[in-house]
């Protein structure tokens, strides 16, 4: 599939391959918030008060970093791929040494089914919150900037989009979690997709 050559990480990612310094510090700053935005996805509620998203982020580019000469994928969405690895596996170890240091997890709520490859791949969602923001959160050749996009957000936006659109909640249980009524979760919801959809029909310099 052909990419922007606005967009692509292609040709940062050949010559970070290649030894080229400026271009991996630029390749990374590229994917911080994507991978920022699928760990806070895969960090489920009960794990907040135990692991910050953003130290399974820093341990994901840095292993990412260190073993850039491993990557043999050749496009963007192998690249993505391949980060979204090493951060799942990250998120795994430490559920499993939260298990065995801690042998309390019956007592916790368990890690929802957040991968955002497995909601993509379902194509629906629960009381489907409509086809447009499904379609710009589903936009596989837009991945990075969506990200990038969502990072611009205000938190309460942020928080909206990820509970609803990433991690599929429905719109009471969003409501619980975020001490709010259900209209006024929803109307947060549209003003949150407007916003993102305003971002992301901004012309990239």
């Amino acid at each position: 599939m052909p990419h922007d050559d606005r967009s692509s990480l292609i040709p940062l990612l050949d010559r970070a391959r290649s030894g080229e310094a400026s271009a991996r510090d630029e390749l990374f700053a590229r994917c911080r918030n994507y991978v920022a935005l699928i760990a806070q996805t895969r960090v489920e509620s009960w794990m907040h008060a135990k692991v910050d998203a953003s130290d399974l982020v820093q341990q994901t580019l840095l292993e990412a970093f260190r073993g850039i000469e491993d990557f043999r994928g050749e496009t963007d969405a192998e690249w993505l791929a391949w980060l979204r690895k090493i951060l799942a596996h990250n998120t795994n170890d430490f559920i499993r040494r939260y298990r065995t240091d801690k042998r309390a997890i019956g007592r916790e709520r368990p890690l929802a089914t957040t991968n955002p490859d497995q909601s993509r791949a379902a194509g629906i969602e629960p009381a489907d919150p409509g086809k447009t923001p499904s379609q710009i959160l589903a936009d596989h050749e837009r991945d990075i900037q969506i990200a990038d996009a969502i990072a611009r957000l205000a938190d309460d936006h942020r928080e909206v989009i990820l509970l609803r659109n990433m991690q599929r909640l429905p719109f009471d249980e969003i409501a619980r979690r975020m001490d709010r009524t259900r209209p006024a979760v929803q109307m947060l919801w549209m003003r949150a997709i407007r916003k993102l959809e305003e971002l992301l029909n901004q012309p990239r310099s």
